[in-house]
């Protein structure tokens, strides 16, 4: 993993063009596709200590633990709702009904 991490022209030519629209995409793009080479890198490190006898699960965890999902809808919706009921409860403002919570958790994510 001594190598240096090197964007091919076409995608350093897809950022240059980006930065008119706004510097913030250019480099965030910029970054999140230097974190994915780092992370394959890491994956490719990791498969050769398997080969070595460490265990295979680990490599998934690593992607999982790097690159997490998003919360769903209903965990937004969850947190957004126990943001709203703290606000509420130290204003004073009212006693929540329950019922909102348990609708949301018999969701699917």
């Amino acid at each position: 993993m001594t190598n240096p991490i090197t964007p091919p022209p076409e995608l350093v030519q897809l950022w240059v063009d980006l930065l008119p629209q706004g510097s913030t995409k250019a480099f965030t793009a910029a970054a999140q596709w230097g974190a994915d080479q780092e992370l394959e890198e890491c994956c490719k490190w990791l498969q050769e200590r398997i080969s070595e006898g460490w265990n295979a699960c680990h490599l998934e965890d690593l992607r999982v633990a790097r690159r997490p999902k998003p919360p769903s809808l209903k965990e937004q919706a969850l947190q957004d709702l126990d943001a709203l009921l703290y606000i509420a409860r130290k204003a004073g403002v009212f006693n929540p009904p329950e019922n909102i919570r348990r609708a949301l958790e018999q969701l699917d994510d």
